[in-house]
Formats: C-alpha cells, sequence, structure tokens
C-alpha cells in the first residue's frame, strides 16, 4: 500500500500506535471537521480506506516522514 506525504503526515498525527486505534482517532477528528473542511474530510477518508486493506504486520511496518 503506497501512501503519500500528506496522508503519512496525517498518519504521523493521530496515530496511536496501532492501525485500529488509528483509524478510531481518525473517524473521531472528523466529527469536529466545519461543513467547509472537505479537503480534510477527503483526505482521512482515504487514509481510513486504505488503512482498511492494510493488515497489522503491514502497519507495523510503516515508516512515517520526520519533517
Amino acid at each position: 500500500m503506497n501512501f503519500d506525504h500528506e496522508e503519512l503526515m496525517l498518519m504521523m498525527l493521530y496515530n496511536t500506535g496501532t492501525r485500529q486505534g488509528l483509524v478510531r482517532e481518525l473517524r473521531l477528528m472528523q466529527c469536529y471537521l466545519m461543513p467547509d473542511e472537505t479537503a480534510l474530510r477527503e483526505l482521512s477518508e482515504q487514509v481510513i480506506e486504505k488503512l482498511k486493506r492494510l493488515t497489522d504486520a503491514e502497519f507495523a511496518g510503516l515508516e512515517f516522514p520526520m519533517n
């Protein structure tokens, strides 16, 4: 699974250490988005869909950018 830089940065911000925890945090974050924050909603949906297709082992092997 390929994540782009923007997706990896979002994942890094909300990462709990587990794939399922990250999905939960992204869903919770979406509850606080304003109606006009469509780009962030779409990005988080993309990430969630990709995370659903990953295994826990694949998630554990992901490397997040440092900057």
